[in-house]
């Protein structure tokens, strides 16, 4: 697989959508409960600090995708924070570990000086592994803190690296 990360642009929204939907409708990693549609995701998409797309030059197609933007605002507005996501199906292929490698350097280059995630749900393994085995910090546990889509909580791990 040939990937090269890119910015987002509105000739690939089906294929964003769908991959972000998809993690959506599991219910068990993103907190969005609302589905995308190709107006409201070209606008999610287009209003973040960074999109970037891992598109597969070999099958011309989109393999996986990022959201970059401020954590927060004001006097914390230089904390970022990223969102992750790989297609079914294509997951396993080290896509997630691009994705979030190039967010951390245009993160970077965008002025942001440290990137952190709220919720990564205690249950997404592999998540935490990538987080960890690239230097991110763990900050505790915030008990019952994500909905899954089945009605029961599960306990969140918040991250955080320097950049």
């Amino acid at each position: 697989m040939d990937l090269e990360i890119r910015a987002y642009d509105q000739e690939h929204i089906r294929e964003a959508i769908s991959i972000w939907n998809d993690i959506v409708e599991d219910g068990i990693a993103f907190p969005q409960m609302d589905l995308l549609t190709e107006e409201s995701g070209d606008a999610f998409f287009s209003q973040q600090s960074f999109t970037g797309l891992a598109y597969d030059k070999d099958s011309k197609s989109i393999a996986g995708l990022y959201i970059l933007h401020p954590n927060n605002i004001g006097r914390c507005g230089h904390i970022s924070n990223t969102s992750y996501a790989v297609k079914k199906g294509m997951r396993g292929h080290h896509i997630g570990e691009r994705l979030v490698v190039h967010s951390l350097g245009k993160a970077k280059e965008l002025g942001f000086r440290i990137m952190q995630f709220n919720a990564v749900v205690r249950t997404n393994e592999n998540a935490l592994h990538l987080y960890e085995k690239l230097g991110f910090v763990r900050l505790g546990i915030v008990p019952q803190g994500f909905l899954m889509k089945d009605g029961t909580y599960e306990d969140i791990v918040p991250h955080y690296r320097v950049l």
